[in-house]
């Protein structure tokens, strides 16, 4: 496996694949790599003749300082993960790389899509992931790349900032890996404490609180009240925004049958910020 710094670098290697007429699977991801990462691997494995992963934690998306001061890192145990799943080359550049005037004058920013939700909570989040992934897809090229839908918002931001913009990239959504307590994997689960990490299945419950309140045939608003009520009985946990939203648009839902609903829970569980999601049916 090779480790890649250097923008330039990773587009040459990318474009010696395309001349072999291979096909591309691309793993955009900020490290901390857990068993949802290779979850993402294992599908582009299955896709494409070369898989590539990229390993940066992209300070534009970060409003808060200390969040990204603690985000975990330790790229010699991803390289040592990517390596045993397969993957043919990692793309872990510094900052000063990807960034090398320091904040870029030109940032992609989303549409109404990327305003409301985590966008709402988190301002300047998207725009941060878009200008990232906009780079990214640029410097790989014509590629597959493959995302879990834990992030379900970003991958809805992600394919919309693809189809605009016209970008290189088949966008592919991966199924949410969970722990057996159903707590969706997320590299912020390391910074729980282990009161924390079990007052964290919470976020899961309350989605089933939700699903199940739909299933009785009550009202999307109904249903957003029993997450919302599950969360705010764990007392270490504050929720962040509980909604029922439709899939595409993920506005709260108009004439949408309720089967095809998303239901997203937000909540700070001691310091953390966690985000989780259910489709409305199984």
């Amino acid at each position: 496996m090779e480790l890649i710094t250097e923008p330039a670098a990773w587009r040459r290697l990318a474009k010696e694949h395309r001349r072999r007429d291979e096909r591309i699977g691309f793993v955009p991801t900020m490290g901390a790599l857990h068993a949802g990462h290779l979850s993402l691997v294992e599908a582009a494995l299955g896709l494409a003749d070369f898989v590539g992963l990229s390993v940066f934690v992209n300070p534009l998306q970060f409003g808060d300082r200390a969040d990204l001061e603690q985000y975990p890192r330790d790229l010699e145990a991803d390289l040592k993960t990517a390596e045993a799943a397969g993957v043919g080359a990692v793309f872990a550049p510094a900052v000063e790389e990807m960034y090398p005037a320091g904040q870029p004058a030109t940032v992609v920013v989303p549409g109404p899509l990327g305003q409301i939700l985590e966008g709402a909570s988190r301002p300047g989040h998207f725009a941060g992931v878009a200008t990232v992934l906009t780079k990214l897809f640029s410097l790989t090229g014509p590629c597959a790349a493959f995302l879990g839908e834990k992030d379900f918002q970003q991958l809805a931001v992600v394919r919309q900032v693809v189809f605009d913009l016209d970008l290189p990239a088949e966008v592919i959504g991966c199924p949410t890996v969970r722990e057996r307590d159903g707590l969706a994997l997320s590299s912020r689960n390391r910074r729980l404490s282990p009161g924390e990490r079990s007052a964290a299945r919470c976020l899961h419950a309350a989605l089933l609180a939700g699903r199940a309140s739909l299933a009785r045939g009550e009202s999307p608003e109904e249903a957003e009240a029993a997450m919302a009520a599950v969360v705010e009985s764990e007392p270490l946990a504050r929720l962040d925004y509980a909604a029922v939203v439709e899939p595409e648009s993920l506005r709260s839902p108009g004439p949408a049958p309720a089967g095809l609903l998303r239901l997203l829970v937000a909540a700070f569980v001691g310091p953390v910020r966690l985000i989780d999601n259910l489709p409305a049916r199984s």
